[in-house]
């Protein structure tokens, strides 16, 4: 090589030295400058990381992870669903390895074989039949059929669960109850002593897992693992509720295919209790049933006008004016002595929500009053009545007036008869029925005259639902105005229980689960409801519900974090998570919205100036 070829040579190679420098300089910086930047990684990784042999330390906080390690030979459909319920934190991680088919068909020919052996040897020796190796011939000679046509996979499981404390007394407890609530399956489960940061591992969601302790399990066992299982509420006939929030489905049902047709709602104000009725009703109409409603607070007015409903305003200055003396109609084998019995015991208990209590011997006195007041108009025992006209309140003023040891009934019945409320209670019944739906509001009622309007208003729809039988669905919103007094919660509770032969169905609404529930035939109601629907709680009024309906952990707080129209539907002993939904259309008709009610109302009025 010429001098001047190694002096070039001499300085390329200088020139790669100095440039290989310069880069591993650069690259030093880099990463010098890339330790000083906050990466997500710094901001989701805890202060503190300590591993002991039978737990983890994560800052202040403790963790400790279990596996199942044993199934027993048959697996319930939600078996795990009361792990997932329990109110406590914890992370849970299922692994399922598929396996190779035919190796696993290998390996059941080889035991199969074992087994056979086994109990011919002890058939030869005289031995006695083993239930145990003949149950598991059965097992895999089954298993060997389904993978052989395909109909099952074989899979090996593992379920871990990493569980969450602030000390460890606290960590062994829920360790302690997760293990008696699996046993109480046969399922068992170990603590991952020396092996707590793979199983750690395992339980975040890397898919990563580091402890491979698996159960073999076949597709139909492995299937009761998942643990979100929700009842199946589609039928073919009905109406639509709602979604059903687990799977998607829809929940179709006909409230009259049940052993009765009561509905209870509970939810607190402004979580859509109304929207959810009136949604029902709407649809109801379009299967061909009545509707009748109690309305407290003039929701029901706009649905009522649009349907071509009737809408009964019931207040001291309106017009539309309820007897209580009225008399149905005998149904069956009734008698007219019958009939006149059961009205006199209702106007009774109307006049006690009226007065409020009454002494025994003013009870007795008050029973005599009325057989008399209907006495004056002709209308006895032995009577027939059907075309005689039934006395109004004042006749029994006027009776009560002459009637000795009745002057204090007197006197305070005075101002349904001749003082502030006489315009209420004192008149002929002037309103019909007629209609496909009926809506009789009482919000301009005043306050204390509120249970006595809805007392009289639900005897009247009674007494006609008595006398003739079709297909009715009756609401009563905001019922716990009447379960503070005894004898409108009992005619209340009366209709419940009697109602399904009528073929009528009773949705009883109400905000205030507490009072309705401390009334003694508040629950009473509840049980003779099939159908429930639970809407969004408050905290306050949550224990009462869960005590009542046998709610799970899960169950509670989705109530408590449900948004507006979402809940639990119970349709006798199935429920489901619901959440209730519209159209177009329907929301048009059915909002309580009052922006929404404004826009609809200025919408007809500019249609009504284009006409």
């Amino acid at each position: 090589m010429s001098f001047l070829n190694k002096l070039s040579s001499k300085k390329s190679k200088t020139v790669k030295s100095q440039g290989s420098s310069e880069k591993a300089t650069l690259l030093e910086s880099e990463k010098i400058y890339q330790k000083g930047l906050a990466t997500v990684k710094d901001i989701i990784a805890p202060a503190a990381f300590k591993i002991e042999s039978d737990h983890i330390m994560i800052n202040k906080k403790l963790a400790s992870i279990v596996f199942v390690y044993a199934y027993p030979r048959f697996l319930q459909t939600n078996w795990f669903s009361p792990i997932i319920n329990l109110d406590t934190t914890f992370d849970v991680a299922m692994f399922i390895h598929p396996q190779n088919t035919a190796e696993i068909l290998k390996t059941l020919r080889r035991t199969v074989t074992q087994i056979q052996s086994q109990m011919s040897m002890n058939e030869e020796k005289g031995i006695v039949r083993d239930p145990i190796l003949e149950t598991a011939y059965q097992d895999i000679e089954g298993l060997r059929d389904d993978l052989q046509q395909g109909i099952e996979h074989f899979f090996q499981f593992g379920l871990y669960i990493t569980i969450y404390a602030d000390t460890k007394e606290q960590l062994k407890k829920i360790e302690t109850q997760i293990e008696s609530t699996l046993e109480a399956k046969l399922i068992y489960m170990k603590p991952a002593i020396m092996q707590m940061e793979e199983g750690f591992n395992s339980t975040l969601p890397l898919g990563s897992d580091k402890l491979m302790i698996g159960n073999n399990m076949n597709t139909s066992p492995l299937s009761t693992t998942f643990p979100f299982v929700s009842s199946d509420l589609t039928s073919n006939q009905g109406i639509l509720y709602g979604i059903n929030r687990h799977n998607n489905s829809l929940i179709l049902f006909d409230r009259f295919s049940m052993e009765n047709a009561n509905m209870v709602i509970f939810a607190k104000s402004g979580a859509g209790k109304s929207y959810a009725v009136k949604l029902e009703i709407l649809r109801s109409l379009m299967m061909e049933a009545d509707v009748i409603v109690v309305d407290p607070e003039d929701e029901y007015r706009h649905l009522c006008e649009t349907v071509g409903g009737s809408f009964m305003r019931i207040a001291l200055s309106s017009k539309h004016h309820i007897n209580p003396f009225d008399l149905p109609t005998a149904i069956g084998d009734e008698t007219a002595a019958d009939v006149l019995r059961k009205a006199i015991a209702d106007i009774a208990g109307l006049i006690k929500v009226m007065l409020g209590k009454i002494s025994a011997d003013e009870d007795s006195i008050l029973d005599k009053a009325i057989a008399e007041t209907y006495a004056i108009k002709d209308i006895t025992p032995e009577a027939d009545f059907t075309d005689l006209e039934p006395p109004v309140m004042g006749d029994l003023q006027t009776v009560l007036e002459n009637m000795k040891g009745a002057e204090s009934l007197s006197t305070r019945i005075k101002k349904y008869t001749e003082g502030t409320f006489a315009g209420f209670l004192n008149h002929k019944t002037n309103i019909s029925i007629d209609t496909g739906m009926v809506v009789f509001n009482i919000r301009d009622m005043e306050e204390e005259l509120r249970p006595v309007a809805m007392y009289l208003v639900l005897h009247y729809i009674w007494t006609l639902i008595r006398s003739k039988m079709k297909k009715r669905v009756m609401v009563v919103d905001e019922a716990w105005v009447m379960m503070q007094h005894e004898d409108a919660a009992s005619f209340l509770f009366g209709i419940a229980k009697r109602c399904r032969k009528y073929f009528l169905g009773l949705t009883t609404i109400t905000q205030d689960v507490t009072d309705f529930m401390t009334s003694k035939y508040g629950k009473p109601i509840v049980t003779n409801s099939s159908i429930q629907l639970l809407l969004k709680q408050s905290t306050a009024a949550i224990k009462v519900i869960v005590d009542t309906f046998y709610l799970t952990d899960e169950e509670k707080f989705l109530l408590l974090e449900s948004n507006i129209g979402e809940g639990i539907f119970f349709a006798g002993s199935k429920r489901a998570a619901i959440r209730i939904v519209a159209s177009y259309s329907e929301d048009q008709i059915i909002t309580s919205d009052p922006e929404q009610l404004l826009e609809i109302k200025k919408a007809k009025e500019e249609i009504k100036e284009m006409a």
